[in-house]
């Protein structure tokens, strides 16, 4: 079965959602044309292209991914829940330590954003 939910941010300001409701947390999920699974390739060819990346999980709908910081080590989970029927891709990125991520985890989303919807624009 699909999975429909990711996981609510904490409290703390160091995590983002495009399924928060809240303006602290809440991020714009990626939205793509045509069939999911090419969809799920373009967003895990991007995925992989990060340095410092390691895909823990691909399960139907659902990726997960861990982001590892360049200075201190740090890791992040980001993770990915296709939505099929309204053509969007719900993100969630987190640190796992901390409390301030001082808006990196944001950033990253921007980026994605910006690199998905770059290979989207490319295709016929």
């Amino acid at each position: 079965m699909p999975k429909e939910k990711l996981a609510p941010c904490p409290n703390s300001p160091n995590c983002v959602s495009s399924q928060s409701v809240d303006t602290e947390h809440a991020v714009v999920p990626l939205r793509y044309r045509g069939a999911m699974e090419a969809a799920m390739h373009r967003l895990l060819d991007i995925i992989r292209a990060q340095k410092r990346t390691k895909i823990v999980q691909i399960s139907g709908n659902y990726i997960h991914a861990e982001l590892t910081s360049a200075l201190f080590g740090f890791v992040d989970d980001v993770e990915f829940l296709i939505d099929d029927t309204a053509k969007v891709i719900h993100v969630r990125s987190a640190s796992r330590v901390g409390y301030y991520d001082l808006g990196v985890n944001r950033r990253r989303v921007n980026d994605l954003r910006s690199r998905f919807e770059e290979a989207n624009a490319a295709l016929p």
